[in-house]
């Protein structure tokens, strides 16, 4: 077989297709993304250090040229089997094929995968990943590009092969990806990096030096990719998903400094300056952030507190300290005033009104939802005829997207049910039924559909209990 009849083949570009991770609850996409295979650049034949098809012999070349052809015809065929042989004597007889393509790399990959997928053995199975990273090793070898490599491992470690490795390695692969390229980074890297990165942060397995650095890393890579007007559709995706998972982050103090406040929230603040809500958010989020009240950005929203806020303070006491310390952001020392108020009243409705407050600075302020699911059930218990707890959880649990799954598909368009759950007991309350109804409008049509529960043999009016933090049992429905 004559090489000019491969020329073809071995020129045809590749394309490959991701669809990620992303965020909050949203249409069904296909749950097990794809990483892109970038094009091929043109490198010069004899400047790999990998064997080509031109430093074979005549009889050889032949035989590895028609070895090309077959692994890649069985292949479409969707014949593994035929094909690994084929596959198997083409890589190791000329790995850098012409010395221009990678696709051979890529195919290999992919048929140790369907092996993966395909056997039950824990040998078995660790050995086909090993020969995986072993493929992805010899791509290093022969056309460079280390860190873009070392995010691919990172990818399918943490999507296809959980179970072959561990967080800390997955974390460390990602990082090596992200330290090379920074704002540049491959998008496929942006969302499971988000999600390991923000787990390792709440847990407190590493410092906030290190948030620090790789959620700026994060939030410049998602807005130079934005900006580049490539690949939207996948940006678009990780919009979704990457900044409310960052934003979440925003309830551990110290990892964010003052200039990430005064930015974000001077933008929200300008964009409505009259409203109270917006204005004592915008200031105590300023100083929660460690931001000097003589800053310019602080005074300006100051002033419009002064202007447009005004309340009369509480009488002197522990309820006075307590919302001094939440309107100068100290959100952590606000709840222990609170709570420390709660627990020396003998007034019902005094502990239902500020457990519920507390619950709701846990919720938007200090981000931490199973504290505030706690503080909401208690405040409850005081006042059981009131929708406002409910309703509070409902938003716990429809706002987890993110948190529970990548922010759409399955994982993450299952807290709807137990959302929904609640906002319809919040709606027994005459005083929040208007928002709670709205609310349930809103969510249903984010509910799972008719497909995604069959494929899964789970059938509506069943009962499933929802994972994550929510641990909530629900009834299964379908949007459609």
């Amino acid at each position: 077989m004559k090489s000019s009849n491969l020329f073809s083949l071995f020129c045809i570009p590749l394309v490959f297709t991701i669809i990620s991770c992303t965020p909050k609850v949203a249409e069904v996409v296909t749950e097990t993304p794809e990483v892109p295979v970038t094009p091929a650049p043109i490198v010069k034949e004899d400047n790999n250090p990998c064997t080509t098809l031109n430093e074979l012999s005549a009889r050889k070349k032949d035989e590895a040229e028609t070895a090309y052809v077959l692994y890649k015809d069985y292949l479409k065929q969707g014949n593994y089997n035929e094909a690994f042989s084929y596959w198997e004597k083409a890589y190791y007889m000329a790995p850098a094929a012409n010395g221009k393509i990678k696709y051979q790399y890529e195919d290999g990959t992919k048929i140790y995968k369907h092996l993966y997928d395909n056997t039950d053995s824990p040998e078995l199975k660790q050995t086909y990943v090993d020969s995986i990273m072993s493929i992805y090793d010899k791509r290093i070898e022969c056309y460079g590009e280390a860190a873009y490599i070392a995010g691919r491992k990172a990818f399918d470690y943490y999507y296809y092969y959980p179970t072959q490795s561990n967080t800390d390695e997955v974390y460390d692969l990602f990082k090596q990806a992200i330290d090379s390229k920074k704002e540049k980074s491959d998008y496929f890297v942006i969302n499971p990096f988000t999600k390991i990165l923000s787990d390792k942060i709440n847990d407190e397995e590493i410092s906030l030096e290190e948030g620090r650095k790789y959620t700026t890393y994060i939030m410049d890579a998602i807005q130079y990719g934005s900006d580049s007007n490539k690949n939207k559709e996948a940006w678009d995706i990780i919009n979704a998903y990457a900044p409310a998972r960052l934003e979440n982050l925003e309830g551990v103090k110290g990892l964010y400094d003052c200039s990430y406040y005064e930015n974000k929230y001077l933008a929200i603040y300008k964009a409505n300056p009259t409203d109270c809500e917006t204005i004592n958010t915008s200031y105590g989020r300023m100083l929660w952030g460690g931001c000097d009240k003589s800053s310019p950005a602080v005074a300006e929203v100051f002033k419009a507190k002064q202007t447009n806020c005004y309340t009369p303070p509480p009488p002197e006491g522990p309820l006075k300290k307590a919302y001094n310390a939440y309107s100068e952001g100290q959100y952590k020392e606000a709840v222990r005033l609170f709570d420390e108020f709660v627990n020396t009243t003998t007034d019902n409705a005094k502990k239902f009104k500020y457990n519920l407050l507390i619950a709701k600075i846990y919720y938007g302020d200090i981000k931490n939802f199973p504290t505030s699911r706690k503080y909401a059930r208690l405040a409850s218990s005081f006042k059981p005829s009131s929708g406002e707890p409910f309703l509070l959880i409902g938003k716990l649990y429809a706002s987890s997207g993110p948190l529970c799954g990548p922010g759409r598909g399955w994982d993450s368009q299952i807290v709807t049910w137990p959302a929904i759950d609640m906002f319809e007991k919040a709606a027994k309350d005459p005083l929040v039924s208007d928002e709670a109804k709205k609310l349930i409008r809103t969510y249903k049509q984010y509910m799972p559909k008719k497909e995604d529960i069959f494929i899964r043999n789970i059938k509506a009016g069943s009962s499933i209990t929802v994972p994550c933090w929510i641990r909530e049992k629900t009834t299964v429905r379908t949007a459609d």
